[in-house]
């Protein structure tokens, strides 16, 4: 490889240099050397934005589901109208592998920055077009394909997202505070999650249900454009990281960076796919389809089931921080580990008990499932950043992401729905996620530990 291409290209998409971009970019670091904690708070604060747009952006269409179904496929029974409107959900990440690969090949090739910076004003721009969707009563068919049209576009943009903030995060914090610092990002996923099932709830319980489906399930949607200028905003005034700055001063950017994933990376993607497979059932299984499920299979009120699932969220969060922060000590494998024994233990259990206890009993069940998932989703992030060296981990953490998340997460409250309707038995969403559980521990059996040392770089 040529010794300039790398700075060509980052010339070509950042822009000329200016005298206002000198004054404000950042000394040039160590890869394995002490950032300053202002360098960090900017990372967070960057890494943070962009998931917590995606995932509001999810909360608000899962938790909208039951409306959407009314507005996009009135012609069909109420089953088949949720299960379509968990198929356009679904559809959608299936273009969430092919955009692992191009953005993890634009983030090791040209700058993580860069890719987070690009696919933020993508994602955010396609969110706030779904706000301003026809109906199926203005323009028939035509209004369901738009609808996955635009999420399909939303999916492959939002695929960069999650790799990317956890690798840039991983590759500016501390060696000993990898798993705390990492654990951000899926702070901001239930933190979107959170804000979306707030509004939602309080959209139910201050509008009615014409309301709702005559313009109500817009309002969620429009809130994507300045969370997205704020969140560029934020990125483009951030360096690169040490890592990556470090691969372009010794001129070892990878030249084709899937090309060698495929060819020398084989047993980590083969992990980190296994592992993934719980993370995206359980995130979707417990924090997106939970209040329909509650709903629909339960009885449980849409107001009761949505504050269930916001007061959740929020020690979802607390327990995050205390997830990643017990991975720095104990290391990434036995936290792994632990999540997928105690989901296989006491998933099916804690379904059941759902049909036998009043609102404060399922609110106790949801806090247990979401400290539970916490064990895998505060861990995940950095142990995906870790199992792959510097050249290629974009590239490896998106695609293994992505791909366990198009086949399992996002077709989760799908297969969910179809198990159901097809076995009679409300329990069948447990044993999807005993299925997963399952296979992401013999995926973690043959893992080493990577918590501690430096980041690899070969």
């Amino acid at each position: 490889m040529s010794t300039s291409k790398p700075l060509e290209v980052n010339k070509k998409i950042r822009g000329p240099a200016t005298r206002h971009d000198s004054a404000r970019a950042t000394p040039a670091l160590d890869a394995n050397g002490p950032v300053s904690s202002g360098l960090l708070k900017k990372a967070a604060a960057a890494s943070f934005i962009g998931n917590f747009v995606e995932w509001f952006d999810y909360a608000s269409y899962g938790y909208l589901a039951t409306v959407i179904a009314v507005v996009f496929f009135p012609q069909t029974s109420p089953t088949n109208a949720l299960l379509a409107t968990f198929g356009v959900f679904a559809v959608s990440f299936i273009v969430r592998p092919i955009g692992g690969i191009v953005w993890g090949h634009f983030g090791d090739k040209i700058g993580r920055r860069t890719a987070l910076s690009l696919s933020i004003l993508i994602m955010s721009a396609a969110t706030f077009l779904v706000a301003f969707l026809p109906t199926y009563e203005q323009v028939g068919l035509w209004a369901p394909v738009l609808l996955l049209l635009v999420r399909i576009v939303q999916g492959f943009s939002a695929s960069g997202e999650y790799a990317g903030a956890s690798l840039f995060l991983a590759e500016y914090a501390p060696e000993r505070k990898r798993g705390f610092y990492t654990s951000i990002v899926p702070a901001s996923t239930a933190a979107g999650l959170l804000f979306g099932s707030l509004l939602v709830a309080l959209m139910h319980a201050v509008l009615t249900t014409e309301q709702l489906q005559s313009w109500g399930w817009r309002l969620p949607f429009l809130l994507a454009a300045p969370f997205g200028l704020i969140g560029r905003y934020i990125r483009v005034r951030l360096e690169d990281t040490p890592k990556f700055k470090q691969l372009e001063k010794t001129h070892h950017v990878a030249k084709a960076p899937v090309t060698e994933l495929l060819g020398t990376h084989k047993r980590a993607m083969i992990i980190a796919f296994g592992v993934t497979c719980l993370n995206a059932v359980a995130f979707y299984i417990i924090l997106s389809y939970m209040p329909t499920y509650l709903s629909t299979e339960m009885g449980v009120g849409e107001t009761e089931s949505f504050l269930a699932t916001t007061i959740s969220l929020v020690a979802y969060i607390f327990f995050i921080f205390f997830m990643g922060t017990l991975s720095d000590r104990f290391g990434r494998k036995t936290m792994l580990i632990a999540a997928s024994v105690l989901f296989i233990a006491l998933t099916v259990p804690l379904f059941k008990a759902l049909g036998t206890v009043g609102f404060v009993g399922i609110v106790a069940i949801q806090v247990a499932f979401g400290a539970l998932l916490t064990m895998n989703d505060g861990t995940l992030p950095c142990f995906l950043s870790e199992i792959f060296p510097t050249k290629v981990r974009y590239s490896g953490f998106a695609f293994t992401f992505n791909s366990a998340n198009a086949l399992f997460g996002g077709t989760a409250p799908l297969i969910a729905t179809w198990l159901i309707s097809v076995t009679g038995s409300k329990l069948a969403p447990a044993w999807f996620l005993v299925a997963a559980a399952v296979v992401a521990l013999v995926a973690m059996l043959a893992s080493r530990e990577t918590a501690w040392g430096a980041l690899k770089d070969e």
